[in-house]
Order: structure tokens, then sequence, then C-alpha cells
């Protein structure tokens, strides 16, 4: 955390978008490592040396925001980790965890931090019909023998559901990548019943291209994806497009 603030004292005033893509790139090489949250009882888990693909979102999302403050402290940055985490920034238990990308990002949108710009960009209606946790228990071991647990996820998947929801698809990516920038969190859409999104990274521009920067499971470790964006999303027969999140604060 020191090394990073020493370091990008100089950029605290660059754009959100710049800053958020140049903090990314400060962990390239950082090993992926999943569930690295699941610990009970629930509490804010730091981890800046290894990172699955929501957490490197979030982390750097934190360290962003916390450089730009007057008092960019350790104590500064886990409270905003927490805000970014959990809803309303509390922790009372692990339903209490933002688990579902698309609640996410209404969630940070709701507090002014970051805005959902899929829609304005040329995006499609998005049904989603959230049920994996809830009809999954035995997948997270939180909910396996918690029922009233298990009823709190139910009901938030549902809220979730009646909300609208937008995607570009697959194959119109390519057509709307002027409306990208760096820094932009890419959701990816997946196929797969009960779930909205698989998979998050943050839009790298390198000229008229755009890739992104994740903490990639296959590779494990933080790295900016080898070809382009579109290519790369038709590559991936789960994806059926992406959810475009900018960080505006």
């Amino acid at each position: 955390f020191e090394r990073y603030i020493s370091s990008f004292q100089a950029k605290k005033e660059l754009p959100v978008g710049e800053l958020v893509s140049e903090t990314a790139l400060f962990f390239l090489g950082a090993p992926y490592v999943a569930s690295t949250l699941e610990r009970e009882p629930e509490q804010l888990t730091v981890n800046l040396r290894e990172f699955d693909c929501t957490t490197f979102v979030e982390t750097v999302l934190a360290l962003s925001r916390t450089l730009r403050e007057p008092e960019p402290t350790f104590e500064n940055f886990c409270h905003q980790l927490q805000s970014i985490r959990y809803r309303g920034g509390v922790i009372r238990d692990y339903t209490d965890r933002l688990h579902y990308f698309s609640d996410w990002a209404y969630e940070n949108e709701r507090k002014g931090w970051v805005k959902e710009i899929t829609q304005a960009a040329g995006g499609k209606p998005l049904a989603l019909s959230l049920s994996f946790m809830s009809t999954h228990p035995g997948s997270y071991r939180q909910l396996k023998d918690n029922p009233a647990f298990l009823r709190k996820i139910a009901e938030k998947e549902k809220e979730i559901n009646g909300r609208p929801h937008y995607y570009l698809p697959a194959g119109e990516i390519q057509s709307h990548l002027p409306e990208m920038q760096s820094g932009d969190i890419v959701c990816f859409v997946t196929t797969i019943p009960g779930l909205d999104v698989s998979h998050v990274g943050f839009v790298y521009r390198q000229g008229v291209t755009a890739t992104f920067i994740h903490a990639s499971s296959a590779a494990k470790k933080v790295i900016v994806q080898e070809g382009a964006l579109p290519s790369y999303v038709r590559s991936v027969k789960r994806y059926k497009g992406i959810i475009l999140v900018r960080p505006v604060k």
C-alpha cells in the first residue's frame, strides 16, 4: 500500500479513467488466487498480493479513490474497499456482500462512484433471471447450512431481476469501441443459467484498439489480455456480450 501511494502521488490528478488503468497496471504479474474472501464470520479482507477478477477490480478502485483523498491512509483505503464491496458499506453477515456484479454496479452507482454506461453506448435490453446462488447452496459454504442466509439471497436475486438491465451483444462490440475509455469496467455477460456476469476487468485502450486488464484464471496472474476485446469475447463460448461501468469519482 505504501509503495503504491508514494509512487502514484504525482498521478493523483490524472483523469479518473487514466488513474484507474494506471493503478491496474501497477499490479501486473500479481498472482490469481480464488476465494480469498471466504472467511467466517464475514469480515473485510484486504489482500494486495493476490487477486481474483472481482477483488482486483475492487482493490484498484479503492486505491484510486484513496489516492485522491487529502489523507491517503491505509485506514481510508480500508473504508473505501468496504464501501465498494458491501451493500451500504455495512458488514453484518455474508448476505451484505455484493455477490452479483449487476448488483455491485447498481449499488456503487447509487453512491455516485460509477455509472452504468451500457445503454448509452448502444446496449440492448438484457433479461436477467438470477438464481444461481439460491439454487446451488452447496457451492457456498456460508449458504449450505444456513436457511436464513439462503432466503435473503433468494429475495435479493428477485429484486435484482426486476431492475432494467442492458448489454452489448458480442457481435456489436466492435462498432461501439469509440464509446469505451481506458479504466471502464468491462463485465462479461455469461450464458450460464442463473448468473449475470462471470468475469470482469478494466478496458485498456492502445491507440485505436481496445483490450483489457484483468486477473486471469487462465494465466494465473494479472495481465493485459493479448488481442482485441471484441475478438476475445467472441472466442469464449459462454460469453454473450458485455456490460460497461465507468468509474466517475
